[in-house]
């Protein structure tokens, strides 16, 4: 991958902003369920309140314009990292249902905001040729970001009280914003940003993937791990064995999808995901094997590294002036889906389970019907 230097500089700062959001959410996840149950003694209805709440920065993530309006989009990132780290620092101190949510909502709008600023600025900083390698090569660091912390808290979670594993983690992701927060980039955007927020009748097709992609993945985050515990009894350990198995499968694959959307462009890729997702789905729903459904799931996993063509696709139809207010649009309309579908899968589950996962089928083929709007000219193989 060809870059001059200002643009390695400035792809080295978006992998390690990548890299820090992994630490700080990962980090969080791996240790909010247990730290609600035997410390903070949340039950389930606790959980669910905490969760919904965790989706509600992502719809914000619209405000991002309007923060563009007094702060740049690399400083925004930075303390965007820093927030991140608050909030996970801080979940340790108040052990309650409330206590919480409130540190769930700083760290989410912390990550939020720094994953919408970190796909705009990979959008503005690099060509249509070299971004979706850049794409894939930041879901390849936050694959190893993933195994380095749960190593971490593996080794540590004996040795180590809660308060002090969160403390550890969120002061280590705010060192990290601190460090950020003094990066200046030399290379300009291809473009001045517009400021304020845009929404255009020409980017319909990318409003609606982006929300398609959100729904389909609400379905895969809710429910297909659930369905694996509950209905084919796989352990803590099982699920974990799976989490590794993805983040070493997305290490490798990142920068090859990301090479191959470069080459073979978004529509073929994004058809690809898409048809192959109604199989997964429909697996889910239907099968009694479970390690035909834990294949399933690391494939589903694999496909949405397939999700970059989105991103890219918007790329290659904007206005370059466009970009940062876009992302944080499409942050908005990905996460309408985040607030409402785990309430209504929920609601079906408790009819019929396999519905979900037709649900899940349907929109998938939605999604492939929508892909074959994309017409693009077919772009020259990109240059690793």
């Amino acid at each position: 991958m060809k870059m001059d230097t200002e643009q390695r500089r400035m792809y080295i700062f978006l992998l390690a902003l990548t890299v820090a959001c992994t630490v700080g959410l990962q980090g969080w996840r791996t240790l909010l369920n247990n730290f609600a149950v035997e410390i903070a003694h949340v039950d389930g209805m606790g959980m669910g309140v905490v969760q919904s709440l965790r989706e509600v920065p992502g719809f914000l993530a619209l405000l991002i314009v309007y923060v563009l309006l007094v702060i740049k989009e690399h400083r925004l990132a930075a303390l965007s990292i820093l927030i991140l780290g608050l909030g996970v620092a801080l979940t340790g101190v108040f052990p309650s249902v409330w206590g919480l949510a409130l540190t769930t909502v700083i760290m989410s709008f912390g990550f939020h905001f720094a994953q919408t600023c970190n796909q705009s600025m990979s959008l503005q900083y690099f060509d249509s040729r070299l971004t979706p390698v850049v794409l894939g090569r930041q879901r390849s660091a936050g694959a190893i970001g993933n195994l380095v912390i749960g190593g971490l808290v593996f080794v540590l979670a004996g040795k180590l009280s809660y308060p002090a594993l969160f403390a550890g983690i969120g002061g280590l992701v705010m060192l990290a914003g601190a460090v950020f927060y003094c990066f200046k980039p030399n290379l300009e955007p291809a473009a001045v940003q517009r400021r304020g927020m845009v929404f255009k009748k020409n980017y319909w097709l990318f409003y609606v993937l982006t929300f398609l992609a959100g729904a389909r993945r609400q379905i895969f985050t809710a429910f297909a791990v659930f369905l694996l515990v509950q209905r084919f009894g796989y352990s803590v350990r099982d699920i974990t064995v799976l989490f590794v198995i993805n983040n070493i499968i997305n290490w490798y694959a990142g920068p090859r999808i990301g090479r191959a959307v470069a080459r073979f462009g978004e529509r073929k890729m994004l058809s690809v995901e898409y048809a192959g997702l109604i199989f997964v789905f429909l697996v889910y729903g239907f099968s009694s094997s479970k390690w035909l459904v834990a294949v399933m799931y690391v494939v589903d996993n694999l496909l949405f590294g397939f999700n970059l063509g989105i991103n890219t696709f918007f790329q290659k139809i904007a206005d370059p002036s466009d970009i940062a207010p876009s992302m944080a649009m499409g942050f908005t309309i990905n996460h309408i889906a985040a607030v409402l579908l785990p309430f209504i899968g929920g609601l079906v589950w408790m009819l019929h389970p396999s519905a979900v996962f037709v649900g899940g089928a349907a929109l998938s083929a939605l999604s492939l019907f929508f892909v074959q709007f994309i017409r693009l000219p077919q772009p020259a193989p990109a240059k690793a």
